[in-house]
């Protein structure tokens, strides 16, 4: 398998899941005051903008590791909004 696609895959894994443990631990606690609210707003912003480049730019790799990473991110700007 080539290097720089093995690269890719780590990089996109690592930071997609890595706001899963954030998520579920509101989830569980439904405790959201020490998440900031700017901080997850922005991130929205950013993930659905990678979506639109994905799109853009047609890579599917791209396109599925941000839809992830905006439906965690989504769930826990929900649950900030709700018992923040």
């Amino acid at each position: 398998m080539d290097p720089v696609l093995i690269t890719g895959l780590i990089a996109a894994s690592l930071t997609t899941f890595a706001f899963l443990p954030q998520s579920l631990r509101a989830l569980r606690t439904k405790h959201t005051a020490d998440i900031s609210l700017p901080m997850l707003i922005m991130l929205e912003i950013g993930v659905v903008v990678w979506i639109i480049y994905g799109s853009m730019i047609s890579d599917i790799p791209l396109l599925a590791a941000n839809s992830i990473s905006f439906i965690f991110v989504s769930a826990t700007l929900i649950m900030k909004l709700k018992y923040g």
